[in-house]
């Protein structure tokens, strides 16, 4: 249960001068109710400080097994409806979100044909795994950027190529691991000066390699419903 800071507010960030705020919030279809209910009044408290002191809202909902359960396999087949579901219910007007930062809805270590998911099982083919792209975002009725989760920059440019295949109208990202978290062992080994060397080479193909894929997202302020455009499927 993700509890706010009780000395801070939306209007007190402002102050110090943040021109925007972004809340995460861990969330599942299969949490108890009466847990979610709780979580969704803390959006709408934080969505309605936001519209009042006039600072853009960053909703970011997180998938999870609440039972703690479930293999990686399983949870891979389940996350689509996960991601979907949070989309959905955070779209909703109450909650006053201006972008949603969501999941990625597929688990590339499970999708068929991808190199991660060489000596797995797979959860879905190629198609079915565009079809829950399109599915979960189908369900928003807000702007949505990606977050990468932590993977390595190669898996988190696949999963965009996937969704600009899909043809979603996600409308960038917003991540930070998958582009520099290489560069700690480098560092860890060889001190200082290598992770520099790293982050002006490596690091830097980095952030080009997405910004190549992103110059196909679909800008917030032309983001239309009901999501998918017929042309782009």
């Amino acid at each position: 249960m993700t509890q706010l800071m009780p000395s801070w507010t939306v209007d007190r960030l402002k102050q110090e001068g943040a021109q925007g705020i972004k809340l995460l919030i861990y969330y599942s279809p299969f949490e108890d109710p009466e847990l979610n209910q709780q979580k969704q009044t803390m959006v709408q408290q934080v969505g309605a400080e936001c519209v009042e002191q006039d600072v853009p809202f960053f909703l970011e909902p997180v998938g999870y097994d609440p039972g703690g359960k479930l293999s990686r396999l399983e949870y891979a087949r389940q996350k689509s409806e996960v991601v979907t579901a949070g989309i959905r219910e955070f779209s909703q007007d109450q909650y006053q979100v201006d972008i949603l930062k969501v999941e990625i809805p597929v688990d590339l270590h499970f999708t068929s044909g991808t190199r991660w998911s060489e000596g797995h099982e797979t959860a879905y083919s190629h198609q079915e795994a565009l079809a829950l792209y399109r599915r979960a975002a189908q369900a928003a009725r807000r702007p949505f950027i990606y977050l990468s989760a932590g993977v390595s920059s190669a898996q988190f440019r696949q999963s965009l190529e996937m969704a600009v295949e899909a043809g979603v109208p996600f409308s960038g990202i917003l991540c930070g691991r998958a582009t520099w978290q290489e560069g700690i062992p480098v560092y860890a080994r060889e001190g200082l000066s290598a992770l520099e060397d790293w982050l002006s080479t490596s690091g830097v193909s980095n952030i080009q390699g997405i910004n190549d894929i992103l110059a196909l997202a679909c800008s917030w302020k032309n983001f239309r419903q009901p999501g998918i455009s017929p042309d782009k499927t």
